[in-house]
């Protein structure tokens, strides 16, 4: 079986100077957890979840965080800083742009290839989707989700 028998052919896609909450947004409403970054029609990136949640990551105070309810009524004056800083990158965000966040090291497959071979280079490279490109252009993607769908397709074939 090949990747242009299981791969969505309209993927959902943004473009790179579209604004982070956008991204969201859009991530959101369509119920998916990653899309290919384009500028114009040229494939530059995938944006996923996890770039987006990495913006609200704070390194230098050891990650994100979020208190409790409780904790709001007996935040030490330090927690109360590093919520001021939380909020002052949320609102940030509406400034950011896709291309900022990004992951731009895009895997990417043919129509053509095995969903094998598709399959392995999401496995070795711990990736969720792949933008299928034909002659330079987006044609579609495949999941994990797709290749795993397809493999009960197989068994039923067989």
């Amino acid at each position: 079986m090949i990747v242009r028998d299981v791969m969505n052919v309209k993927p959902v896609t943004c473009q790179a100077d579209a604004s982070v909450t956008d991204a969201a947004r859009t991530l959101r409403e369509d119920m998916i957890s990653g899309m290919p970054v384009l500028d114009g029609e040229r494939l530059v990136g995938i944006v996923s979840e996890s770039d987006l949640l990495r913006l609200l990551a704070r390194e230098d105070e050891g990650g994100l965080w979020l208190p409790s309810p409780f904790e709001i009524f007996e935040v030490p004056f330090r927690d109360l800083v590093k919520w001021e800083r939380m909020h002052s990158a949320i609102d940030d965000l509406s400034t950011k742009k896709v291309r900022e966040v990004m992951s731009r090291n895009v895997h990417e497959v043919s129509p053509e290839d095995s969903i094998e071979e598709a399959a392995g280079i999401m496995t070795r490279h711990r990736i969720n989707r792949l933008p299928v490109v034909e002659e330079g252009r987006l044609v579609g993607i495949v999941t994990r989700g797709d290749i795993i769908s397809s493999l009960g397709l197989r068994h039923v074939e067989d």
